[in-house]
Order: structure tokens, then sequence, then C-alpha cells
């Protein structure tokens, strides 16, 4: 068995850091498209 498989130092899920790393930047850029619906929408009165 390989010694770092013994003695991990990350011990939490994986499957967190993978929503994580698809959720924050998946709200970042539709938070930029809002923005930009909006400025477009309100730039038309």
């Amino acid at each position: 068995m390989n010694e770092f498989e013994k003695d991990v130092q990350y011990k939490n899920n994986d499957l967190i850091d993978s929503v994580l790393g698809f959720v924050v930047p998946f709200g970042f850029f539709a938070l930029l498209f809002t923005i930009a619906s909006l400025v477009d929408v309100f730039s038309q009165f």
C-alpha cells in the first residue's frame, strides 16, 4: 500500500469540491449575464 494513502492530508469529500467547482463559476457567469441583460433592458428606455 502506498504510504501516502495511510496519512491523507485532505480528508474532506471530493464531491463537495467538485460541486463547488461547478456552482461557483456558473453562479458568477449567471450573475454577469443577469447584469448585462438588465443593462440592455434599461438602456432601451
